[in-house]
């Protein structure tokens, strides 16, 4: 047990570098330690470039770090001595996907170190001269490399140590003597400096975009959450309610059940005691007929005239009621009464039943959307290219900068009749349409006037009513900039913004949201001007136009 232990503390107190038990001891900022001499070595070769990195996990340094013994590591590896300690580890044996030791023969044997001037690779063994003679202390080793041959020139088998800037090439020094003469060229140690801030540069981009899509991804997993149980709220009230509603209607079914009952128990009574009657009547109507046929047949004439005055009373004289006309019960009217209610309530769920779907889709896509956007950072995410429509461009616009800058101008600019061309405004829509989507970007106008805006594709190009102008119909919204300040325009109703008077404007469009903002942006601020919220029921197309002659804008390039 005890030589297992020493055999592992000797594997985890071997210096990264050359591989035999530390000497000195000293530990990087980053925690890994190495022998004093080796790490320096490695950092004097490292002195012309001015970035000073970890041989193990390659973190990096700026300025060339402070070493100190580490004492603790120091009196482990004492300890270790005093108990019997062995070489350097044997080499380990290669393994599927390892590159050989290029010294190594009769058996294959995992590299852990490669060396660009030799160009070859070595196991822990043959790596040690590298070490210890002075003649390969200025060798550049470097983590194993599988293709050794992509770091030398294949024209003069040589090192590639520059860079070609006028190329985009690596080259060697004998190259700088040959096709690139004359060339821009820097040291590779230069050129990775240059790359170097790039990529910090990049990275930080990277990672601020990994903590905003991080953020994002939790605020996504709480509208998750909070999506799955506002719907089980939403379907027990949704439950309970239509719960209700068949209760309502099942209520109602039963009333006019019993009312039809009663309706029925009623008319059957009355009916039961008019049938009563007529019976009584047509029974003493049949003893009268009776007594008066006998009476007919008598031979008595004195007995005939005595009882002739009595029996001889016409039929219906008397106290016998009148029997009034029956009653008539319509199953028919009562089934087109029912079925006008039935149908009645069919279009009143099926209509208030897609205004609730249109609801909950809405609902939720706005639920599963990101945040809007709080900094001019954030809006940029967004931005596009607009491209101007040259069909819709009004003959005293001209487009210049390769169709980036509009100017308003006195002569007619010679574009071909076309039917989407704004004939008497000067205006022009954008190619670009805005669905679903969502959208920004920024424009610098100059003069006396601009109109910045969007519009849906069927607004008027011909006459000179509302209907053509931006911001003065129901199918466009315009911010329009002047000197003296900003306004809203939409269905010819105008909101006055209040503002310092800004030269860069920037447009956010969320079409799905129905959200339309404009910022005065200054530098990397973008501050809001003005929020207009909308149902968008057709595509959207950015739309600009000029006032007065002289008057400029540029959509700005993001």
């Amino acid at each position: 047990m005890a030589e297992a232990s020493i055999s592992v503390a000797q594997d985890q107190l071997s210096c990264p570098v050359c591989l035999d038990i530390l000497k000195d001891p000293v530990s990087l900022p980053c925690g890994h330690s190495y022998c004093v001499g080796c790490i320096k070595s490695c950092w004097d070769l490292d002195d012309q470039i001015g970035i000073y990195s970890c041989p193990q996990c390659r973190q990096t340094f700026t300025p060339r770090p402070v070493l100190g013994r580490n004492i603790m590591l120091a009196e482990v590896v004492e300890k270790l001595k005093e108990t019997g300690l062995s070489g350097p580890p044997a080499p380990s044996p290669a393994g599927p996907g390892d590159v050989l030791c290029d010294v190594c023969t009769g058996r294959q044997v995992r590299a852990v170190k490669s060396c660009l001037v030799c160009l070859a690779s070595y196991c822990q063994t043959h790596l040690q001269p590298h070490y210890e003679a002075p003649a390969f202390r200025r060798h550049k080793l470097v983590d194993v490399v599988k293709r050794l041959d992509a770091a030398v020139c294949p024209d003069h088998i040589r090192l590639l140590e520059s860079f070609c800037q006028t190329d985009g090439e690596f080259i060697c020094s004998l190259c700088t003597m040959g096709k690139h003469r004359g060339h821009d060229t820097v040291s590779a140690a230069a050129e990775r400096t240059k790359k170097q801030k790039q990529l910090g540069a990049t990275q930080r981009q990277t990672q601020q975009r990994l903590q905003e899509r991080e953020k994002e991804l939790q605020e996504l997993r709480q509208t998750v959450d909070s999506l799955r149980s506002s719907a089980h709220t939403a379907v027990q009230d949704t439950d309970r309610i239509f719960t209700e509603l068949i209760r309502s209607i099942e209520r109602t079914r039963s009333e006019l059940t019993q009312l039809i009952r009663a309706q029925e128990k009623t008319i059957v009574i009355e009916a039961e005691g008019l049938l009563e009657q007529l019976e009584q009547e047509i029974a003493e109507l049949r003893r009268r007929d009776a007594e008066l046929s006998q009476l007919s047949h008598t031979e008595d004439h004195i007995h005939f005239l005595q009882k002739f005055q009595s029996v001889c009373v016409p039929p219906g004289a008397g106290d016998s009621p009148s029997i009034p006309v029956r009653p008539h019960f319509s199953p028919e009217a009562v089934r087109r009464a029912v079925s006008g209610l039935k149908e009645r309530l069919e279009d009143v769920c099926r209509e208030e039943s897609v205004k609730i779907s249109r609801t909950v889709k809405q609902i939720v896509v706005y639920s599963l959307q990101s945040p809007e956007p709080r900094t001019r950072a954030e809006l940029l995410h967004y931005s596009r290219e607009l491209q101007p429509d040259p069909d819709t461009v009004n003959p005293r616009l001209c487009l210049t900068e390769e169709s980036r800058k509009l100017t308003a101008t006195k002569e007619l600019q010679p574009y071909p009749d076309h039917p989407n061309r704004f004939e008497s405004y000067c205006q022009l829509l954008c190619q670009d349409e805005l669905s679903g989507t969502r959208s920004y970007w920024e424009v610098e106008w100059g003069g006396r006037q601009a109109d910045i805006g969007v519009s849906y594709r069927g607004i008027a190009r011909k006459g000179l009513g509302s209907q053509c102008a931006l911001g003065h119909n129901a199918q466009s919204w315009s911010l329009t900039c002047s000197a003296e300040g900003y306004a809203l325009w939409h269905s010819d109703v105008e909101s006055v913004v209040t503002a310092p008077r800004c030269a860069k404007i920037g447009v956010y469009v969320d079409h799905r949201a129905g959200t339309l903002s404009f910022y005065s942006v200054s530098g990397d601020t973008a501050t809001l001007l003005h929020r207009v919220q909308a149902s968008f029921t057709e595509p959207l197309y950015p739309g600009f136009g000029l006032a007065n002659y002289g008057d400029t804008l540029v959509l700005c390039q993001m």
